[in-house]
């Protein structure tokens, strides 16, 4: 095998992505979640850090030095200039970590990178292959609502601003349904058992 199958698993918020990578997990294949990774990044990397307090202002992290989240949702949220800045400090520092992860599990069959933003940051272009989530939009509504204690037009307001389910299905190979009705477990092994085929083949 020349390198490791890299798999992307992207979707819109509150479709099940982290349910689905953490069903891949129990399987021993290696999950990088980028949304976890670059809130510690966001923390923890001091260049990125000052790009962000110049950006944003001393606001931004809190009297303990920790990021401000509450904050810059607030920020970011309501205005798409911002919300692209903050990405265009966040993603390079995400993309750096993630190199050095890949580096360290050349001895896994294949490994799996979670993204809400896979095609919106080209990271998808790095990608043997993407796996998209999808779920009905009412369930995602109920989830996220229940999940972030949001309200509803706050959490329609994020998936407008997300890309659509079908201009996420044109760029990918394969679909899990997150709709309560097809297993996701089901889909998961079966979806496990061909990327396991392609390592050998690869």
């Amino acid at each position: 095998m020349s390198k490791t199958i890299q798999i992307g698993v992207t979707g819109g918020i509150g479709v099940g992505k982290t349910t689905v990578c953490q069903i891949f997990e129990t399987l021993g294949i290696p999950v990088y979640k980028s949304d976890d990774r670059a809130k510690i990044l966001m923390n923890t990397n001091e260049a990125l850090r000052n790009q962000i307090t110049k950006a944003f202002g001393w606001d931004a992290y809190t009297r303990d030095n920790v990021l401000n989240r509450s904050y810059l949702a607030t920020v970011v949220f309501n205005n798409s200039k911002k919300l692209r800045l903050l990405n265009s400090l966040v993603h390079p520092a995400v993309f750096e970590d993630y190199k050095i992860w890949l580096s360290e599990q050349s001895q896994a069959k294949y490994t799996i990178k979670e993204a809400a933003l896979m095609f919106e940051t080209d990271s998808h272009k790095l990608m043997d292959y993407i796996v998209v989530v999808t779920c009905p939009i009412n369930l995602r509504i109920e989830r996220i609502v229940k999940r972030d204690h949001m309200k509803r037009d706050e959490v329609l307001k994020r998936i407008e601003n997300q890309m659509s389910d079908k201009q996420r299905l044109e760029k990918a190979q394969y679909r899990i349904k997150n709709d309560g009705k097809a297993s996701i477990i089901k889909q998961s092994l079966d979806l496990h058992s061909k990327f396991l085929n392609l390592s050998e083949n690869h």
